[in-house]
């Protein structure tokens, strides 16, 4: 490695490569001190959190304009910016893959594949969470990754405790592995392109980096994810199992508080069955029935049907209970039992139905009727499975008990149908579950679409940002999304952000600040100091501001540095500012990292816990990006 040494500032050559970075006598201009009094202003304002961080955004803009560090006719650019349009696509393919459900079939793969061991479950969800942070933004893959780990801990008995870190850091890890799998990643090629107008002359044009070319360093990051958690970070996570169920949790919730399983089955009616003729009403009556909760009538699957519907040969049961109740209730009526959903498998999609609760409010006009006069499966395609009443549970003929104020109703239904339902305000539910319309059918569809997205993207001809908006145009045309739910989608808030800050980052690079520090904490370090040390100083205190100012903020203030830095040693500015995009996103430690902040609630993890887990698996983050960084570049 070279060295590093003063002499590199004592002696300005007229023609050498980088005489403004040669010269410490690079004077601090107006311009200069202003930027650098916007990203202390930045920094504090982030750190005290006293206003919210896009207004922040938005004043420093402002700022910029007003003092005119950054030209008029600029100051907006960031809004237009590819960094800005490849964040709005990810967010409407993320929506675009959930509403197909393609994550719910995911976590049943999970499930079946894991075979109900631990250690194989962590590493199986770590590790397809981790890819699938590759091609989509770490919090909406940290979005969709919340309810799946709530269904694989209600399933396998694994606390979220021990599933919801490891997965996080991998999610975090995996976004290295493309540059549209982070916000640092997706911002890096404009500060680079940017950062080409300030160089000096003799220095090569800076190229923006392919889709993949941090993958090498995304994959040993993702890979030394799995080995901590495996080896030794869920050691020190606790297990949450002997605290109840977590609401969160939703078919082991509603087990232990009701006494309702969560197993599905299929019922088909034989010939020689008693059932045969008779209503759905007065199956459900008989003893030892389990729920029964869909119906399919020769062409006509539906969910929740009215209990006048009546069975006959070859109709099809959807029942819920315990695996020994179906079992003997269909050897008793003479019903084939099968455990795979063929018949019923997209009605009882987790992303499309499930089980809800729902409290009557004092208004409602369903005070004092009963479930049966109010025909919940007829006019709302809703199932009454109990109400919870002074904390007795009614199970037994709920259908004919009416109803009072404060009655805790558990349903299940369509989620469509439940939202419906809700509108009318006779019931308040107080269960999350997906309020948009779910579109199983267009699984297909939509994979097709995001794997041409991502071969396109991967084309040197066609940048990134044009790519994903091809598949997005693909999305909407095709029905697998509308236009209000692409809205919707969107994140305003990190776009704000985003678009607002990157003024700054030209600002740093085009006074000279950037130069101006750069040169000075040269010229302070000792003689013949390795060049991967300065690296290892650089990651450091990136990671350092994105615990203060957020992994976009920093990235801004931190790459026109990094640029500069590396010129002054006779370093590769690519690699450096790569470091600098790798290590905002290094922090596993505090909730100014989104996705985080995202599961620190629903695992109930203590800030000591955080950084007990967080903090090793950081130094060993810092240690593979600078390692992986001199290997590459």
């Amino acid at each position: 490695m070279p060295g590093v040494g003063r002499a590199l500032f004592r002696f300005p050559i007229p023609d050498s490569r980088f005489p403004a970075l040669m010269d410490t006598t690079l004077t601090l201009t107006t311009d200069m001190a202003l930027v650098l009094g916007l990203v202390v202003l930045t920094m504090v304002l982030f750190l005290f959190e006293r206003v919210r961080a896009d207004v922040v955004a938005l004043v420093v803009l402002v700022l910029l304009g007003l003092t005119g560090l950054v030209a008029p006719e600029d100051i907006f650019s960031g809004f237009s910016s590819d960094a800005v349009m490849n964040v709005i696509a990810t967010m409407i393919l993320g929506m675009g893959l959930d509403r197909t459900g393609a994550l719910n079939r995911l976590a049943g793969w999970l499930v079946r594949h894991s075979r109900g061991v631990e250690e194989r479950l962590l590493l199986l969800s770590s590790a397809v969470a981790g890819l699938n942070s590759s091609i989509m933004q770490n919090t909406s893959v940290t979005a969709l990754y919340l309810p799946i780990a709530s269904r694989l801990s209600a399933r396998t008995g694994v606390s979220l405790s021990r599933l919801l870190m490891p997965i996080s850091a991998a999610i975090i890890m995996g976004g290295g592995l493309t540059m549209v799998g982070n916000s640092p990643l997706i911002l890096l090629n404009d500060l680079l392109v940017a950062a080409n107008a300030n160089l000096p002359s003799g220095v090569g044009t800076l190229e923006p980096l392919n889709m993949f070319a941090p993958a090498p360093i995304g994959l040993a990051l993702l890979l030394a994810a799995l080995a901590y958690f495996h080896f030794f970070g869920n050691r020190q996570l606790r297990d949450e199992t002997d605290k109840g169920v977590a609401p969160a949790r939703t078919q082991s919730y509603f087990a232990k508080s009701y006494g309702i399983e969560g197993e599905v089955f299929e019922l088909t009616v034989s010939a020689d069955s008693p059932l045969v003729g008779m209503s759905l009403g007065e199956a459900e009556a008989l003893h030892g029935a389990p729920l029964l909760l869909a119906l399919k009538t020769g062409n006509e699957s539906r969910l929740a049907p009215p209990g006048d519907a009546r069975i006959w040969v070859g109709s099809v049961l959807g029942a819920m209970g315990a695996r020994q109740q179906v079992a003997d209730f269909a050897q008793n009526q003479f019903l084939r039992l099968s455990t795979r959903l063929r018949t019923f498998g997209d009605l009882f999609n987790p992303s499309r139905a499930g089980i809800s609760e729902a409290v009557v409010p004092p208004t409602s006009k369903f005070i004092g009727k009963t479930p049966a006069e109010l025909h919940l499966r007829k006019t709302h395609g809703i199932s009454l499975l109990a109400i919870n009443r002074d904390k007795d549970v009614l199970r037994e003929n709920a259908r004919n008990v009416p109803l009072r104020a404060g009655d805790m109703l558990v349903l299940h239904s369509i989620w469509q149908d439940l939202a419906r339902t809700a509108a009318s305000r006779d019931f308040v539910i107080v269960t999350d579950y997906p309020k948009g319309e779910q579109r199983p059918h267009k699984f297909k569809i939509a994979m097709v679409i995001f794997a041409v997205t991502i071969l396109i993207a991967l084309s040197s001809k066609i940048p990134t940002s044009i790519a994903l908006m091809a598949g997005v145009a693909g999305m909407l045309v095709s029905g697998v999304l509308k236009m209000d739910e692409a809205y919707s989608a969107i994140n305003w808030k990190t776009v704000f952000l985003m678009a607002c800050l990157i003024p700054l980052g030209w600002a740093m690079d085009s006074s000279g600040a950037a130069a101006w520090v750069a040169g000075h904490s040269i010229e302070r370090l000792p003689d013949g100091l390795p060049l991967w040390l300065i690296q290892l100083a650089l990651a450091l205190l990136t990671t350092l501001f994105s615990l203060v100012i957020s992994h976009v903020g920093a990235t801004i203030v931190m790459v026109p540095l990094a640029i500069n830095l590396a010129l002054a040693v006779d370093g590769n500015p690519t690699g450096f500012a790569l470091i600098v995009a790798l290590s905002a996103s290094n922090n596993f430690m505090t909730a100014s990292n989104p996705s985080i902040s995202m599961i620190t609630g629903p695992a109930g993890y203590t800030a000591r816990e955080m950084w007990r887990v967080g903090a090793p698996l950081s130094m060993v983050y810092t240690t593979i990006v600078v390692l992986m960084v001199n290997l590459m570049f």
